[in-house]
């Protein structure tokens, strides 16, 4: 159980450090890149366009989505490798990254009623 809310908790803490280096107004030179994204010990990697990278995250959550279902299911059933803390913890993850999708969402709907509301 411990080594599910610390790897819960990295993860959380790994997605905080992304947000704040994308939001961040520093040069691209002097940007943290992670690793195997292509720095100076590593090849370059294609670039991503926004619709790849949008994409790529909707499907994690829903695959974390599928994976807490599926975990409440096996619960459900009295499966003895399900145990109430690794679902409640699958659960409240997969809670976390909806949340952030509609905040993602959100502020995308807000950006372009922003740029639809500037006088031409």
């Amino acid at each position: 159980m411990t080594d599910a809310i610390s790897s819960i908790l990295s993860q959380i803490r790994a997605h905080e450090m992304r947000t704040r280096g994308a939001m961040a107004d520093a040069p691209a030179s002097t940007a943290i890149t992670p690793p195997g994204a292509g720095g100076i010990a590593g090849p370059a990697a294609p670039a991503t366009g926004f619709q790849q990278t949008l994409t790529k995250a909707l499907d994690q959550v829903n695959q974390t989505q599928a994976n807490a279902s599926s975990l409440q299911q096996a619960f459900e059933m009295g499966d003895p490798r399900a145990d109430l803390a690794r679902v409640m913890v699958a659960m409240q993850q997969s809670q976390v990254a909806f949340r952030a999708t509609v905040e993602v969402r959100n502020r995308l709907v807000q950006a372009y009623q922003d740029v639809m509301n500037m006088p031409v």
